[in-house]
């Protein structure tokens, strides 16, 4: 751990790759990216030392997956806005509106306004697992929660969701044909209206990796990898995508829209890409995991939304910032880090100047390229795609529905 802080000189370096140098050479910070700081690890360094790393890599905001007091405590006046969250293993105890007030009031109110405690996920991609009393108490506690936010005067500077798995869509593609599960639809009209009321955000953790993964033959690499590709056309909607983040995000806001719910925010709270897995695990390289965040990163440098939202920026959560060696399952599991723990980088960057031309992804002319080797994938637009509605039995109706487009 001692090596760490002299990791942090070579940081700038990195700065580059994440956030583009804009054309006078100043640092542009990114208001709509966030970074998820995992703790699973016993090599991790302290928390100051990871405030010092989100520093200089001009990042204000970070998510963390409890209240840990010490990470609480040292990024006060850090003007990093920070996400907490409710375990699951104590949300069902916050149904009552006494503990939620003594929770909020031991875990959030010590800390506020010194650290910029901005939001609360109660929960972690709960529907993704197999215990259904937390999906049935989890709008309690989120209204309990939220009430004792009121009563201490805090719920116009925190706001309350929970984070979902993209699991709770029963379909996805084409984006227009999003829907929940219907076994979900209850419980998701109860947390859509509580979104509603609060105006909180929804939250999804949306990752492309999986889908190349369950099928690299026939997904093109680079449509989920954001590099220059064909894209689909959205037969219902007319609207095109290049990019499967893009898709999956506007999906979750078609299924809100056949709940009856138009014009909550969508976040990303998790996307990212391995650096490492299984034998099985395809395409979890180092070359790939670069390639997708570097060109996540320029699409947020321009605050662009979703073709079906274009004027709403998308705020994304990057996961993760470390490696985290204690993380069980997959060998990926372990390698979504940008960052190993003793500071330093799990991609090989290098300086490049991008000229901007008419078919340049770059909206910079200079920025820093990561080398890459990812495989370069050429597929017929006739059947890109086309796979994908094996799943359907009969053809899908397009209703028209007066979805809120920004």
């Amino acid at each position: 751990m001692e090596a760490f802080p002299h990791k942090i000189a070579i940081l700038h370096i990195f700065l580059g790759f994440f956030l583009t140098l804009s054309g006078f050479g100043s640092v542009r910070v990114v208001d709509s990216l966030g970074i998820n700081y995992g703790q699973v690890g016993n090599n991790l360094p302290p928390p100051d030392k990871v405030l010092e790393l989100l520093h200089s890599l001009r990042i204000t905001k970070a998510r963390i997956y409890d209240t840990n007091p010490q990470v609480l405590t040292a990024f006060a006046n850090s003007n990093i806005e920070l996400m907490v969250t409710v375990e699951n293993q104590v949300l069902t105890t916050l149904m009552d509106q006494q503990q939620a007030l003594q929770w909020v009031g031991t875990h959030i109110r010590p800390y506020f306004p010194t650290t910029r405690i901005t939001g609360i996920a109660v929960g972690n991609e709960l529907f993704a697992g197999d215990d259904t009393t937390l999906i049935t108490n989890v709008v309690p506690a989120m209204v309990s929660i939220h009430a004792a936010l009121v009563k201490l005067g805090l719920d116009q500077y925190i706001k309350v969701t929970t984070p979902h798995s993209l699991a709770v869509l029963a379909a996805s593609y084409p984006p227009s044909a999003g829907s929940f599960q219907s076994e979900l639809t209850g419980i998701m009209t109860q947390i859509l209206k509580f979104l509603a009321d609060t105006e909180a955000p929804f939250l999804i953790d949306a990752y492309p990796y999986f889908t190349y993964k369950d099928d690299p033959n026939r997904i093109p690499i680079d449509y989920v990898l954001f590099n220059r590709n064909p894209g689909m056309v959205d037969p219902y909607t007319k609207l095109h995508y290049d990019n499967m983040l893009y898709a999956q995000v506007d999906a979750v806001i078609f299924a809100m829209a056949r709940l009856g719910f138009q014009g909550i925010e969508v976040m990303v709270s998790e996307t990212g890409w391995p650096s490492k897995g299984d034998p099985d695990e395809i395409g979890a390289t180092v070359q790939n995991a670069g390639m997708y965040n570097r060109n996540l990163m320029r699409r947020q440098l321009k605050n662009e939304g979703t073709p079906l939202r274009p004027n709403m920026r998308l705020e994304v959560y990057v996961f993760a910032l470390f490696n985290e060696d204690m993380k069980p399952g997959p060998t990926s599991e372990r390698n979504y880090g940008l960052f190993q723990p003793d500071g330093t980088m799990v991609y090989s960057v290098g300086i490049s100047a991008l000229s901007t031309s008419s078919t340049s992804t770059s909206t910079s002319s200079t920025s820093i390229f990561l080398t890459s080797n990812a495989i370069q994938v050429t597929v017929n637009s006739g059947f890109f795609f086309s796979f994908l509605f094996r799943d359907f039995s009969r053809k899908f109706q397009f209703q028209r529905m007066n979805v809120q487009l920004n």
